[in-house]
This record gives C-alpha cells, sequence and structure tokens, in this order.
C-alpha cells in the first residue's frame, strides 16, 4: 500500500499522503499546502480527499487552502461541527481513494470528534491505522485540550471516553497493523511520546503503558492525568482557527513578506507595538541585537517556543533573521496561527548596526568560568530547563524557574545581586535572558553550553527536589 508518512520536526508533526490508480488523500496536513500538491503531481494523481483526524491544538492545518486549491472534499469525524462545508463521517463510514479504502473509526478523548482512519489495501486487507492523537508510539493523546472549548468536558471525562475507544475500537484490531500518528516526541500534545513515528499495534499493545490489557479505566484516568502540565497558552486559539477557518496561508505570505530598512523597522516598533522576534542563533544573540527584542531561534524548537512565550496570535510581530530565512520564518509562524507579521529587518542584524542604531547585549560565562565562580552564586543559579530535567538531575541549590512559565516567576529573580541562567543545552537561557531583559531585568549572565557543559566542568548536582518546592 502506498502511504508516505511527511515528518515536519519542528512540530514532531506527521501528515501522510495515501495514493492509488490516480486518486491521492492527505491526512492532517499542515499550514503550507504546495508540498502536498507537488507530491500528488508526481504521481499523475489526483487529491480526492483531505481526511482530519480532529481539530488540532498545536497548528493551524491546511485542508481549507488545499481544497480550494484542488477541489478535494474535507472529512471529519462524528461530532465535528466546523464553521465550513465537509463531510461528517459516519462511524465505519468508508471512502474510496483508487482501490484503496480509509474507514472511519470514531474514537473520542482527545477530543470528541478525534477520528482514526484504518487503511485497507487493494486487496482488501487491513494495512494500518492513522490515529491522529488518539495513539501515539509509546503514550495517548492528552485529555485536556477540549475542555478549554467547551467546559463541560472535563479532563476525566475525557480520559474515560479515551479508554473507552482504545479498548473497544483499537485494541481489538490486527497486530500486525502500522500504527501511523500524527505527533512523535518533542509535541506538547502528550507526554511520554518515543522518538520513533511508526510502529506496530502489536508491539504498542506489549509496551505502551496505556494499552496495558489488565488496566481499569479507573487506572487509566489516574496514570494519564499524572505529571500532565499545562498545555501552551495557544492551544486553544489553533483549535479555533481551524474550527472556524483563517485566511489562506497565499495572503499571509504577501502582506507579511516586507523588507524593512532599519529606520522603517525602527518606526514600525515603535507604530505598531509589534514583538520584536530574533530567530538567529543564541550566540549572535548574545553579541548583540536590537533593545527589548526577544529572542527564539529558528533552529532550535522555534513555532512551539513561540506560540508559548508570545502565547496571542493577533500579537504584531517584527522579525529580525538571517539572511535568505526571512520566508521560512514567516510560513513556520502561520503554522501554529502567528498571521500578524509586520516585516522584517532587511539585511538582518547587521544593517541595524551599520546604521549606527543603538543595540544591548548579555552577559556570557562558560561553563568552566561557571565552576569557578560557584561558591560564590551558588544561591543566584536559575535553571530554565523543564520540571522533568530539573527532578531528574539540577545544580545543588539551583532555583526552579521553568521558561515554559517564566512570566509566574518574576518576582523571585533578585533585584539588585547579579545571578546566573542556564538551560540544557544554551538556547532556553537565552529565550529566559531575552524575556527579562525586555522587562527591565538585565542584571544577568547567561552560562553557554548550559547544563550539559557545566556537568562535565564537575559541579555539584543533586536528582532529588521535594515536590512543595515546585510550582
Amino acid at each position: 500500500m502506498k502511504i508516505e508518512q511527511i515528518y515536519t520536526g519542528c512540530l514532531a508533526h506527521a501528515a501522510y499522503y495515501i495514493e492509488n490508480n490516480g486518486e491521492a488523500a492527505i491526512i492532517d496536513p499542515l499550514r503550507e499546502v504546495q508540498p502536498y500538491i507537488k507530491r500528488a503531481k508526481l504521481d499523475d494523481a489526483k487529491i480526492k480527499y483531505i481526511f482530519e483526524t480532529h481539530f488540532h491544538a498545536d497548528f493551524v492545518s491546511g485542508h481549507l487552502d488545499l481544497k480550494k486549491k484542488t477541489g478535494a472534499d474535507i472529512v471529519f469525524g462524528p461530532t465535528a461541527e466546523p464553521s465550513y462545508e465537509v463531510i461528517i463521517a459516519e462511524d465505519g463510514q468508508i471512502f474510496q481513494v483508487g482501490e484503496y479504502q480509509i474507514k472511519a473509526i470514531h474514537t473520542p478523548g482527545h477530543t470528541m470528534e478525534s477520528t482514526t482512519y484504518l487503511l485497507i489495501d487493494e486487496n482488501g486487507k487491513e494495512h494500518g491505522i492513522v490515529t491522529g492523537d488518539t495513539l501515539f508510539i509509546g503514550d495517548v493523546g492528552r485529555p485536556d485540550l477540549a475542555q478549554k472549548i467547551a467546559s463541560d468536558l472535563t479532563q476525566e471525562k475525557l480520559a474515560g471516553y479515551l479508554f473507552d475507544s482504545l479498548r473497544n475500537k483499537i485494541m481489538p484490531l490486527s497486530d500486525d497493523l502500522i500504527v501511523y500518528p500524527n505527533h512523535g516526541a518533542g509535541s506538547a500534545c502528550g507526554k511520554n511520546m518515543s522518538k520513533e513515528t511508526t510502529d506496530t499495534l502489536g508491539h504498542q499493545k506489549q509496551v505502551n503503558y496505556a494499552l496495558r490489557a489488565d488496566m481499569t479505566k479507573e487506572e487509566f484516568i489516574a496514570e494519564l492525568l499524572d505529571g500532565l502540565s499545562a498545555p501552551p497558552g495557544y492551544f486553544p486559539q489553533n483549535v479555533m482557527m481551524n474550527i472556524q477557518g483563517y485566511e489562506s496561508f497565499d495572503q499571509v505570505m504577501e502582506k507579511s513578506h516586507k523588507p524593512l530598512t532599519p529606520k522603517e523597522f525602527e518606526a514600525a516598533a515603535n507604530e505598531t507595538e509589534a514583538v520584536v522576534l530574533d530567530v538567529r542563533h543564541q550566540n549572535d544573540f548574545v553579541k548583540g541585537h536590537i533593545p527589548r527584542s526577544i529572542f527564539i531561534g529558528i533552529d532550535g524548537g522555534f513555532a512551539p517556543w513561540v506560540g508559548a512565550l508570545i502565547v496571542d496570535v493577533k500579537q504584531p510581530i517584527l522579525i529580525v533573521a538571517p539572511k535568505g530565512r526571512e520566508e521560512e520564518v514567516i510560513t513556520r509562524l502561520s503554522r501554529v496561527g502567528f498571521d500578524h507579521v509586520v516585516g522584517y529587518l532587511d539585511g538582518s542584524f547587521e544593517a541595524w548596526k551599520k546604521e549606527g542604531l543603538e543595540y544591548d547585549t548579555i552577559s556570557a560565562i562558560s561553563a568552566e568560568e561557571f565552576k569557578n565562580r560557584y561558591e560564590d552564586i551558588k544561591d543566584v543559579i536559575f535553571d530554565v530547563r523543564k520540571e522533568g530535567e530539573y527532578i531528574a538531575e539540577h545544580i545543588e541549590n539551583a532555583h526552579f524557574t521553568p521558561l515554559d512559565f517564566l512570566n509566574d516567576y518574576l518576582s523571585e529573580f533578585p533585584d539588585n545581586e547579579t545571578f546566573y541562567l542556564h538551560c540544557a543545552g544554551g538556547y532556553r537561557s537565552v529565550i529566559a535572558a531575552s524575556i527579562l531583559k525586555s522587562r527591565g531585568i538585565h542584571n544577568l549572565v547567561d552560562v553557554a553550553g548550559g547544563f550539559s557543559d557545566i556537568k562535565t566542568c564537575g559541579v555539584p548536582t543533586t536528582n532529588y527536589v521535594c515536590p512543595s518546592t515546585l510550582k
């Protein structure tokens, strides 16, 4: 059976291309749809259906643009109520793609409309299941997102629905089916996903904690909800864009791809109250950046961090990007619903400096220098990694101030004493430093290389923390 997984690492997202006899289907497309159209043209195939497993929270789907460009029908599962024309599949309904069949299996739990698609080849053999966020490799979808849209859908209630869907709809299927999930490790849509992006259902029944045969519903709910961190703030906004519709990607690119001279850039920042988003490498940002700009590097976990830290998708944004990567930045912002880019600095930061405009820097030291200072600074060390990383191992005496919720910890940073920030490798600590400096907190030093370099220098660490110390 011809099925291709189209994986986008920065979002840990998988879309799927299915083709047979000149007909094709796309499942869970990203915002920019031209790659799917090009792929179908290689097979001289017409895209017939666009299947959505659910209303996505972590990205804006490309289903509307793809329908407009190809004429394909959009298919959602039972109970979906979008604000545009779609086919609402019945549970068990079969769709024909060439000689292949795609069977909709309603699997509520992650969301109420969540649907798994069973793939059946030209010989009638069941090949695999595209599970969306119902079943991941090593995990299942978090059940706390739909309650942001409908308050009566508690996470406990959704977890119960998910238990029933897995037991009654997924687990009875053949062990040799291939599981094709919507996400892999790094996505915020689950908590324990594997780095693998496919597996057999039989193997998942053996190793996935959520598919244990002897698990009661109460045990499932308790384990699923245990350690579930708060979802990024932009998730509900992406859900609503996917339900209600959005501006076309082509229009977003046309209005956003505007080069601005340094003077125009400065004027736009003053007139629009835009966030100045610098996406260069953290080492470049540390050496020089526009005052009060926020760093989120394009070569790190870019889009999810933008969504988690800027939050409001309607926020105007001005971009400072490496030369030649401006279109890429606009594209990746639009994937998570940030469609209000005002423009970008033509010539990047070098043009700003050449114009003689004011710029700022971040104080930074090596891990070796950090070790030399440790005894004198051990009470003013701040760890901005995630809770699990901190609990597993952290520098003795380090304060836990996770980047995801940095605004909740602003009062913990000293006013008149220099303090030190670190993360795992140096990316997140520079993000944190830029946010703090944008809020007028400048008495900070970044530890380049982060915890990985600090450990090699022999700085004392511990792997225990009393949970009461974590907010």
